[in-house]
């Protein structure tokens, strides 16, 4: 069975890139490095050129640098598989993780072990947390990715089962459920996806005290996710439902809370407050207590509880408006029938 490979990096230029890249140019230079490498620079055409990216001289022959036009790590990943050539397996990477010394031998043996009808074989992503104190609220939100069933941080795909499910769906334009999406249409196909020995480490990267607030974008794909797999997709995909129903009561108490007071009903307006109040206060000290407890870190976290449920709710409503329309992307093809599916439209991607 060949285990010839293609390694694809989805990348905006990060300095994590130079990392990434160097460890897998060591990791692999016992003979077991990849076919090609493909650098897929996402940044968007209004930003002006790419500039150039760093590659270790040992990976040089091998790689490749295409635009990507800003559409996001799902369109991204499909560019990249594209300009991988017909390679039979594609190894998708982050640009800020770093595969172990061993990544290469423990991947061919992965790949060579893969059943018939195995589409993707996972790594193990080990998330180091600060030694001497308690992570913080970001910090545990990253080691999370350590536990998550279908990362993409590092994962290999069987071209012909990506083929078979069109590839990465390209609604998903932020790094966040479009993971999910495709494992879901894979096993609905027939195929399995499948645990592997290598490992890698995905370092907590740098981020200010709004990251909190940013991600709850990630709410808007929810929505999505429920308009393709229907509203079981949490319990099939083993995704946390997190406290969207929390942040949605708590904003209502708010609203009313305003609405109460302008229209003159001070005692309802009191109540509802209150409501408020305690629901911010309750969300604000779960995040406190098993973190750092520093002056920046308890700063941080009263002051992001109150943002973050009306910005979440935000994002809700306006994930049922842009995907109202939305509509699952064509049957995955069975793995015994994927091959003819493959020969007959090679070029089908699913796009916005």
């Amino acid at each position: 069975m060949t285990t010839a490979y293609a390694v694809v990096v989805p990348t905006l230029g990060r300095p994590s890139l130079r990392a990434c890249l160097d460890a897998l140019a060591a990791a692999t230079a016992d003979g077991t490095g990849p076919s090609v490498v493909v650098l897929v620079h996402d940044r968007a055409p209004a930003a002006g050129p790419p500039p150039a990216l760093y590659v270790p001289p040992a990976l040089r022959p091998l790689t490749t640098v295409v635009a990507g036009g800003g559409r996001g790590p799902a369109a991204a990943r499909n560019t990249g598989t594209r300009a991988a050539g017909a390679v039979p397996w594609v190894v998708f990477l982050d640009d800020d993780v770093v595969p172990g010394p061993t990544w290469g031998r423990d991947l061919a043996r992965d790949l060579a072990s893969a059943a018939r009808d195995t589409a993707a074989v996972t790594a193990r992503v080990d998330v180091p947390l600060p030694a001497g104190r308690r992570p913080t609220d970001w910090e545990r939100n990253t080691a999370g990715l350590a536990t998550a069933r279908w990362i993409t941080a590092d994962m290999a795909f069987r071209r012909e089962a990506l083929e078979a499910a069109g590839g990465f769906d390209e609604r998903f334009r932020r790094a966040f459920r479009e993971d999910a999406d495709l494992a879901l249409r894979l096993l609905d196909g027939g195929w399995t996806l499948a645990p592997g020995t290598r490992r890698t480490t995905h370092p907590v990267r740098p981020a200010d005290r709004w990251v909190s607030v940013r991600v709850q974008a990630g709410n808007a794909d929810d929505v999505l996710m429920s308009r393709l797999h229907g509203p079981d997709w949490w319990a099939r995909a083993a995704a946390p439902r997190g406290r969207l129903p929390r942040h949605l009561a708590v904003t209502a108490a708010a609203a009313a809370a305003a609405g109460c007071a302008l229209a003159g009903r001070g005692r309802t307006a009191a109540v509802c407050a209150t409501g408020w109040l305690a629901g911010t206060a309750e969300f604000a000290a779960a995040r406190i207590a098993p973190g750092p407890r520093t002056r920046s870190e308890v700063a941080t976290m009263a002051v992001t509880s109150v943002l973050i449920p009306p910005v979440a709710a935000w994002h809700w409503l306006r994930g049922h408006l842009v995907h109202r329309a939305a509509r699952p992307a064509r049957p995955t093809d069975p793995p015994h029938a994927a091959a003819a599916a493959a020969k007959q439209d090679r070029s089908a991607w699913v796009r916005s």
